[in-house]
């Protein structure tokens, strides 16, 4: 009995899962330029609370990509949740002070790290890591028409 194998898994009809993987860590690098790219952009065009809360979900949004740029086989579950315990634990480390003080002096570590405790910034990299873990989901569908087993077979067309 054949088995389907999971978009997940990395398995495709017509390639290995070297070239799966390729394809993913460029899509994963062109999304994380992107989402640099708005988040600058938000920075830039709004202020307040969307600027504030669209830029700590879009961070979260980042890190997923990252997570699978650098981990291209990992499920759009983990990668979310990665993602979104990496942003929790940055802004836990603000209750530190540590994070405020190294934004004193660099900008990038304002902007990687924060520098106020905020626990509505919790909501935000939820919403953040669970648009990641969709469009993940969403950009490994199975293709209609097209199944394929656990060995990278087609079985349709």
């Amino acid at each position: 009995m054949t088995r389907m194998a999971s978009p997940e898994s990395g398995a495709c009809a017509g390639g290995g899962t070297s070239r799966i993987r390729s394809r993913r860590r460029l899509a994963a690098a062109v999304a994380a330029a992107v989402t640099v790219g708005a988040g600058l952009g938000l920075r830039a065009a709004m202020t307040g609370d969307v600027a504030k809360y669209g830029g700590d979900a879009l961070y979260t949004l980042l890190i997923v990509a990252l997570v699978v740029l650098v981990a291209p086989s990992v499920t759009a579950r983990k990668a979310a949740a990665v993602a979104l315990a990496l942003s929790w634990g940055v802004e836990f480390l603000q209750l530190s002070g540590v994070p405020a003080e190294l934004s004193r002096h660099s900008v990038a570590a304002r902007l990687v790290l924060g520098s106020t405790f905020g626990p509505q910034d919790l909501l935000w990299y939820t919403v953040g890591a669970l648009g990641g873990w969709g469009l993940v989901a969403w950009s490994r569908r199975p293709v209609a028409g097209r199944a394929v087993t656990s060995r990278g077979r087609s079985l349709g067309r």
